[in-house]
């Protein structure tokens, strides 16, 4: 992903997080039960550091470059998709089948600072 497309997926991802927010402190207030409430809670907090991320990674692209940086910004957006997106569908559905697929986003989004560390390090030589 090259950096401009990874700047404009991290910045609709954020519009994205803003929304659900939004969505989540005014109108699931009285539809799910506070519970499920932490879980959206949960899964906008993390869209929205990696969403962050997603940006900071392009901006670092070009000063480190490199194919790690691009796998960071890939795996980044899959940890959004499967990590906030199950915690969403888990807090409107309440289909706690949805909560074991959760960690595979997670694993995602520890693959991804790890490239970028590495990306870093690499970098620093």
């Amino acid at each position: 992903m090259k950096e401009p497309t990874l700047v404009a997926i991290g910045a609709l991802n954020m519009f994205i997080a803003v929304g659900c927010g939004a969505f989540g402190a005014h109108g699931l207030k009285k539809m799910i039960s506070e519970e499920m409430l932490v879980v959206w809670h949960t899964a906008v907090t993390y869209q929205f550091m990696h969403a962050l991320g997603m940006i900071a990674v392009a901006l670092l692209m070009p000063r480190m470059g490199g194919a790690a940086l691009r796998w960071a910004g890939q795996l980044m957006l899959a940890g959004i998709v499967v990590f906030s997106g199950s915690l969403y569908l888990l807090a409107l559905t309440g289909t706690r089948i949805l909560g074991a697929i959760t960690p595979l986003g997670g694993v995602a989004f520890l693959a991804a600072w790890l490239l970028v560390a590495w990306a870093a390090f690499k970098s620093a030589k």
